[in-house]
This record gives structure tokens, sequence and C-alpha cells, in this order.
């Protein structure tokens, strides 16, 4: 049995024999090692590939597509086409969960629609993630799932933390950046993946201005917390209130807070445990390294 499961009853459906992971990739973008750096058993079923390259996989890309849109729709942010093949398929890949399409509740067929359930699997998930410049690093482009389009009793939980970790981990992936918004609930997935260190906390070249910039080194050591929902004891040996907060809500705040990176008075990181317990809209305390 996978360790993940014995966090919790509610991870069962990761061992349904109508679930299994993905990688949409073109062969060129495959990883010849896949899961060989960190040592998980937490995916019990063996992945399958799909190749956006070859017509008869296309089905799979365009349901992905679909189950995006939908997934962002109320935030105006979906993601065009030519985006997804230019900054996804080509340079990196995507991964995530698939059940059989036969074996879809009625609310995901509902929501997702009948004519475009089309092969025998379909994607309830997805995290893109694309290599940058530099050595080691990637870049976190997007994670989107069923689960916030569906009933809460029809939800597969964790479904999006594990989709992002079972991406992370089958690429070998040591440090991850992304960008996210200060409010968004998305906050309380992406700070158990390792420390997160804030790079820019108010970002005007992006859509949104009041966005984040975050980098952080992977660490599985600290991922089960998102579960547990335990504090991480080598946090709180590492880091230090560094002596201000910052509200997700006051763009001054934002800007006064970039201003310190930018003068280069960090790094500074923010404590997964204290998003998790707290409001979006309330005020986080800001930490640096100790000593």
């Amino acid at each position: 049995m996978s360790s993940l499961l014995k966090l919790s009853p509610k991870l069962g459906w990761l061992a349904q024999d109508d679930i299994r992971p993905f990688v949409l990739a073109r062969n060129e973008c495959r990883v010849t090692d896949p899961g060989q750096l960190f040592s998980l058993d937490w995916f019990v079923n063996d992945f399958f590939y799909m190749d956006p390259l070859v017509i008869e996989d296309v089905y799979f890309a365009n349901a992905l597509l679909n189950m995006e849109h939908k997934a962002f729709a109320s935030n105006d942010m979906p993601m065009p086409r030519w985006v997804f093949y230019d900054c996804a398929i080509m340079p990196g890949f995507v991964a995530g969960f698939a059940q059989r399409t036969e074996r879809l509740a009625p609310s995901i067929r509902k929501i997702l629609g009948e004519e475009n359930l089309l092969g025998e699997w379909t994607p309830i998930s997805m995290f893109i993630t694309i290599p940058t410049m530099k050595s080691h690093e990637w870049m976190a482009h997007n994670l989107s799932s069923v689960n916030a389009l569906i009933p809460k009793e029809d939800r597969f939980y964790g479904l999006g933390f594990l989709s992002k970790a079972f991406g992370l981990s089958y690429a070998n992936i040591e440090w991850c950046c992304g960008v996210t918004q200060w409010t968004s609930p998305a906050m309380r997935l992406h700070t158990y993946y390792g420390f997160f260190e804030v790079l820019t906390a108010y970002t005007p070249a992006h859509t949104h201005a009041t966005s984040l910039t975050y980098r952080l080194k992977v660490n599985p050591a600290e991922w089960s917390r998102f579960f547990t929902k335990e504090a991480s004891k080598e946090f709180d040996q590492r880091f230090k209130p560094a002596g201000f907060e910052v509200d997700p809500e006051d763009e001054k705040s934002l800007i006064a807070f970039h201003k310190k990176i930018s003068h280069k008075e960090g790094p500074f990181y923010l404590d997964a445990k204290e998003i998790r317990e707290k409001k979006l809209h309330e005020k986080l305390t800001i930490y640096n390294l100790k000593g």
C-alpha cells in the first residue's frame, strides 16, 4: 500500500483501477528516468503517455483544454489554444490524472459535456510545467482540475495537490517557480511543495499586477503536511519573522514588500501553515533565514 493512502481514507481513489496518472508530452520531451530523484511510493497505478503530436491523441489535448477553460472561466484566465501548444506541449509537458470515460460521475459528464468525452480516458486534472534557462529549474505554468466544477461529494480529495506532486516527481524537478494571486485559494496548495520564497510581491508585468512570483526547492518531505496539517519543524528551525507583515488586499503593502525584495533585503519566505489557517484576505507574516 502507498504510504500516502495511510494519511487519509479519502485518498482511496488513487488506488482505483479506473484512475491513472498520465503524461502528455511529445516523444522528445519525455523524461528518460522518471521518478528517480525522490523516493516516493505515492502513485500506485502506472502512468500512461499521450502524444499531442499524434492525431489519434489530440482528443486528449482537446479534453484538457475544455476542462481548463471551464475551471478558469470565472477569473477570465482561460488559456488560449496557441499558448497551450507553444508554451506547454512543445517545450514542456502536462501531467495529471485521468479516469476511464465510462466510469465518470454524472456531474463530471455534465460539466465537461458529452460531446467532449471521446476517448477511453478523460483527464480530470492537469499540471503544466516548463523548463527554464536556469539549470534544474522549471516553471509551473498551469494547475487545474474538475474539483472546482463539481459538487463536493464527487470531488477527488487532494486531486490538485497530487497532480502537481506527480508532475514534479515524474520529471525529477529540483527547483520550481510559479505565479499565483495573493488571495487565491491556490496559495494553500502551492506553499506545501517546499519552502516558499517570494521573488515578486507585486508583478506589473503580469496581467494581474497583484500576483506574486515564487520559487522553492522541491522537498517531498514537506508534502505529507498538506494532508496532516502539521507544522513544519524544519521551517521553525530555519526561519524567523522578518519583522513585518504584508496585506494581500492592499496594493501599497504589496509594493512596499516588493521594494524590500528589489533592494536585496531578503530572501523572504511565507509559512504554509499560517496561510492554511488564515482567511485569504488576512495579513501574512513575512519570514527570513535565521542567522
